[in-house]
């Protein structure tokens, strides 16, 4: 029980000496401590009467929190779909690089159009679930202002470094964004290797 209640000490920030690749692999490629439990309590607990909330709102809390929880859930699964096409893709590329069969080069822009679009839709998707997902956290926040808590908007956020540091958090929705984005310069980019080829 006393491990508890001990306050652990933020890390400290990196020094001026210390290089610049040792700064961004400190900050994108460590994971830092534990934050400071003393300004997670703060963060955590609504000032006021705690009375004055209704059991009615902690269950239309309850079930909101789990609807935000389902988007996030349907996001991966879109992410785990367009993902495994991406693969299957390379996969077919694969073999018929070793062995393409006799066509004309400029054929081939048509299923790499049909590639960049499906890249492009995962793309928009990947953002409509990012921006359904901020509404769906902010109405959670507002919920917590009439709970005694506040454990996902300022709580979390706060143990997290409001997403500031990546090596405490690098938000999910910084890095899968870039995903489709990539699929469509690699196949951009071995359309030009095969036309200019």
């Amino acid at each position: 029980m006393a491990a508890q209640n001990t306050v652990m000490t933020p890390p400290t920030p990196p020094t001026r000496h210390k290089g610049w690749v040792r700064r961004q692999t400190d900050r994108y490629l460590r994971t830092a401590g534990s934050p400071d439990l003393t300004h997670i309590r703060a963060a955590l607990w609504n000032s006021g009467n705690s009375e004055s909330w209704s059991p009615t709102v902690l269950e239309q809390y309850k079930i909101y929190v789990e609807m935000a929880d389902r988007v996030s859930a349907r996001r991966g699964l879109a992410n785990t779909f367009f993902l495994t096409l991406n693969t299957a893709v390379f996969t077919v590329v694969g073999v018929f690089w070793q062995h393409p069969p006799p066509t004309t080069r400029g054929l081939l822009v048509v299923p790499w159009l049909a590639l960049v679009v499906q890249c492009l839709a995962w793309f928009w998707l990947l953002r409509s679930y990012r921006q359904l997902n901020t509404a769906k956290y902010a109405v959670v926040g507002a919920l917590e202002e009439r709970l005694p808590a506040s454990p996902y908007w300022r709580a979390e956020w706060m143990a997290l470094d409001q997403g500031r540091d990546p090596s405490r958090y690098w938000p999910l929705s910084h890095v899968e964004q870039w995903i489709p984005i990539i699929f469509a310069l690699i196949y951009t980019a071995g359309l030009l290797a095969v036309l200019l080829g």
